[in-house]
């Protein structure tokens, strides 16, 4: 993960915005969060996240087109990241786990493919949402 210190005003702005979200937020929504701090077009938004993401500041969940801050400081190049994402609620909780990531990158090189990077999105109900259904 690359220092804060070198990341641009607008990139500091979008970090800081995922950093204080309950959940994962689309760049559209930042842009409309961030209006007041100068930002007037989504290419602002989109170039902040850009940046964030190959640096390891973000993620972009997939299945639902939307980012989240990273939770912990890891290596995003070479590791297998995964994401559970409440459908009731929306919260986002980030998994990594060496084991698990050495074993899949085993199998697809046994394949013969080589991966560049690697998401997995779990969808379903959070422990909390579960409970308050009981």
């Amino acid at each position: 993960m690359a220092a804060r210190d070198v990341l641009t005003k607008n990139q500091l702005c979008v970090l800081e915005k995922l950093e204080a979200a309950s959940g994962p937020l689309s760049a559209y929504t930042l842009l409309d969060q961030l209006r007041e701090r100068g930002f007037r077009a989504p290419l602002q938004v989109y170039r902040a996240l850009d940046t964030l993401v190959k640096s390891g500041f973000v993620h972009r969940l997939e299945s639902i087109n939307s980012f989240v801050a990273c939770a912990e400081p890891h290596d995003h190049s070479h590791s297998m990241t995964a994401f559970a994402i409440c459908d009731t609620c929306g919260q986002v909780t980030e998994m990594s786990d060496h084991d698990v990531d050495h074993r899949l990158d085993e199998w697809v090189r046994s394949t013969g493919f080589a991966a560049k990077k690697a998401v997995i999105e779990f969808r379903g109900t959070c422990a909390k949402c579960l409970a308050q259904a009981a």
